[in-house]
């Protein structure tokens, strides 16, 4: 007898590992296929900003980026029970120093964009901007520990797992989804959840238009220098719990090339001694790209398409982790029939 599935997902980063996990709870028989190591692409790749500040995204996006920003502590809290691991949840909160021209729009910030300290007692190492600085309440995750710890839970919670397994198309029968075909062999549900990422609009039969934007970042270690992420128009650094700061991050149009240029990486360091000259004798741990999966108008790609049982959860460009609590729980109320708790009509599949 054949194994069948009620949902296959097709992708392994944080998406898709927080949608296998919401579908778990619902009940659902899930298969996650992924073409490498679940959260080892654009989920590894990224800085953990959970960064839901209007002025920098897109507007349709601000309810369910706020939503999703505050689900995270139970979140967290969640997968972390369920996995043993530690996820490195910070919120000592965000110092922006905005570009000029953005100035005049502090209210854009929220209400809490004041500083609750003189700057220099918030951040003794950081050097004299020679600009206001802005205070967020935002929280930041270290990706890689919450990849790790998504797949552990997802594991945990049942969900079946293929790696290294290519998806080559989505399978129908009379008119609507019955599975996967990949590389190895044949897969069968009654749904599929694109969560491919920046692959995603490659899986025939249906075409969407995400892309790679390449981002390229170094790590270094800071130990105790930073307390807060320090966001400015040049650079951003975001300290973890232990001792790394990362530093990011470019926008690269450069197709699915992950390869790092040494003279970015310099450059990058250059203005983040800027900002803290005493990263300048901080010891380079790491540097590396990854490819976040952009769409035509920055928005991620929500809901079910054309085909019947045929579902996407892509294109979240630099938002995937921040959106990935809110996105597994409004993909899993659509799979299972249920009404979403928010409007995804800003992010058919159908506005392509």
């Amino acid at each position: 007898m054949v194994k069948t599935w009620d949902v296959i997902i097709v992708g392994g980063g944080i998406i898709g590992l927080s949608l296998s996990i919401a579908l778990r709870k619902r009940g659902a028989q899930v298969l996650l296929v992924e073409r490498g190591e679940p959260g080892r692409e654009a989920s590894h790749a990224a800085a953990g900003m959970l960064a839901d500040c209007v002025l920098e995204m897109p507007r349709a996006l601000e309810t369910l980026a706020r939503a999703s920003a505050a689900m995270y502590p139970e979140f967290v809290h969640e997968l972390q029970d369920e996995s043993g691991m530690e996820v490195d949840l910070r919120d000592q909160g965000t110092l922006v120093f905005p570009a000029l021209e953005d100035l005049d729009q502090p209210a854009a910030f929220g209400a809490n964009h004041r500083l609750p300290a003189p700057l220099r007692e918030l951040e003794p190492e950081l050097a004299d901007p020679g600009r206001p600085a802005l205070f967020l309440k935002e929280r930041s995750v270290d990706p890689r520990a919450l990849s790790a710890a998504a797949l552990k839970a997802a594991k945990h919670r049942g969900a079946d797992i293929s790696s290294g397994s290519t998806v080559k198309n989505v399978l129908a029968s009379d008119g609507r989804v019955a599975g996967v075909a990949t590389d190895r062999t044949d897969y069968h549900a009654p749904v599929v959840v694109n969560c491919a990422g920046a692959w995603a609009g490659q899986l025939p039969p249906l075409g969407f238009p995400t892309r790679p934007v390449k981002g390229q970042m170094l790590a270094v270690a800071g130990g105790n220098l930073l307390r807060h992420v320090i966001r400015s128009p040049e650079v951003y650094l975001v300290p973890r719990s232990n001792g790394r700061i990362l530093i990011g991050s470019t926008l690269e149009e450069a197709g699915y090339d992950k390869r790092v240029d040494t003279d970015i990486i310099h450059g990058m360091h250059r203005a983040a001694v800027a900002l803290l000259p005493r990263l300048e004798g901080a010891r380079q741990l790491e540097a590396w790209a990854g490819l976040r999966p952009g769409t035509p108008d920055d928005l991620p790609i929500l809901g079910p398409t054309s085909m019947p049982g045929y579902f996407v959860a892509a294109g979240h460009f630099r938002d995937g982790i921040l959106l990935a609590p809110v996105t597994a729980e409004v993909m899993a109320e659509l799979v299972t029939g249920s009404k979403p708790a928010y409007d995804l009509s800003p992010f058919s599949p159908a506005r392509f």
